[in-house]
């Protein structure tokens, strides 16, 4: 039985490579819950996931040519809904997310700031207030261990040594409060 769904899977796909869409379209239902399934589990949102499983059988299809019969074509399918989810994620962080590092209040920055258009000058501005209540959402411990970090560019070891804690507790707080701000803002 598997190895008859098998070559009607190769059928599907010798006939989807000559462009016949009704043989793509039966290899979107026999793959589409399970790229579903794992795109909603690593965004966590419905929407998202069925936007990037339709990006993903989209892509799919304009290079079933490059599919090779040496590997499961569900690993092939899948591979490409884990780099559309990636890119996802990364335009999804460069549109929505304020770098820290460029919450700098110096002389740099504010050169820096006068370089920019007058729109640019705005968008930087509102990002800083933004960006200033976002922190002052943290709780104190990660707010100042961020301000250490990113604002007054401290080295881990000069984190702990004015904090006086442990090197490992630095980089716990570290990465949990830039979790909780990678959450807030994602949820903006």
């Amino acid at each position: 039985m598997q190895k008859e769904t098998a070559k009607v899977g190769l059928q599907q796909i010798e006939q989807a490579r000559k462009g016949d869409v009704n043989a793509f379209n039966k290899l979107i239902g026999r793959y589409y819950e399970g790229v579903l399934r794992q795109l909603k589990q690593r965004l966590g949102n419905l929407a998202d996931a069925e936007d990037i499983a339709q990006q993903t059988f989209a892509k799919a299809f304009e290079n079933i040519s490059s599919y090779s019969d040496k590997y499961a074509f569900s690993t092939w399918i899948y591979s490409i809904a884990n780099n559309c989810c990636i890119d996802f994620m990364r335009k999804r962080r460069m549109g929505n997310t304020i770098p820290i590092d460029k919450l700098v209040e110096d002389e740099d920055f504010n050169t820096q700031n006068t370089q920019l258009n007058p729109e640019e000058n705005m968008i930087a501005e509102q990002n800083m207030v933004e960006a200033s209540l976002l922190l002052g959402k943290l709780k104190p411990q990660y707010r100042r261990i961020i301000e250490l970090r990113y604002l007054k560019e401290y080295a881990y070891e000069e984190i702990a040594a004015e904090l006086n804690i442990p090197l490992g507790t630095v980089k716990t707080h570290l990465f949990r409060a830039k979790e909780m701000l990678v959450k807030m803002i994602l949820t903006l």
